[in-house]
């Protein structure tokens, strides 16, 4: 599988317990990069600026994996996103993957809820779409650095934890 996220996402790849933990058993890249963006061209980053989410799914072909787990969002309006999720999509199966996690957003902000319905309705489109409704797990969790969004080590390691299941049901989304 391959996870495709933002810096709240990166904050796997910064924990090796957390990447263990979500690494057990299965065979994982993380692609994870900070101001990644879903469509619209990612925002910059001490001078760097990473693909969008649709470019690096695109660009990893038939390497993508049977899941595909989307955690991007923070960075961007709710506008489009809708159908930036209808993009990611028929990318991702056109390219061999089985299932998509999307995780949603925690809302700290009113854009994110409307980014989440958007999430939470694309399912109706897409049945091979599942959707990790991270902001009703982690409310009221202390895993959360002073924004209430990027994660401290003990929160890479729940939002590890909490994606494997996600995983083994949209490997069956068949």
């Amino acid at each position: 599988m391959t996870l495709v996220g933002d810096s709240v996402a990166a904050s796997i790849s910064y924990v090796p317990a957390a990447q263990a933990q979500l690494r057990h058993g299965m065979r994982v890249r993380l692609d994870a990069r900070v101001c990644r963006r879903l469509v619209q061209p990612s925002c910059s980053f001490e001078g760097s600026t990473p693909t969008t989410a649709l470019q690096a799914v695109q660009g990893r072909g038939r390497s993508l994996g049977h899941v595909l787990i989307v955690n991007v969002g923070y960075n961007e309006s709710a506008d489009g996103y809708g159908a930036g999720i209808d993009r990611v999509m028929r990318a991702a199966l056109a390219q061999g993957a089985i299932g998509v996690v999307w995780v949603t957003l925690r809302e700290t902000r009113r854009i994110y809820h409307s980014t989440n319905v958007a999430i939470e309705t694309a399912t109706e489109r897409w049945p091979r779409l599942v959707v990790a409704d991270w902001n009703a797990y982690s409310s009221g969790r202390p895993w959360f650095g002073h924004d209430g969004l990027h994660l401290t080590d003990r929160g890479a390691g729940a939002l590890a934890s909490f994606l494997r299941p996600y995983v083994w049901k949209a490997a069956e989304a068949r």
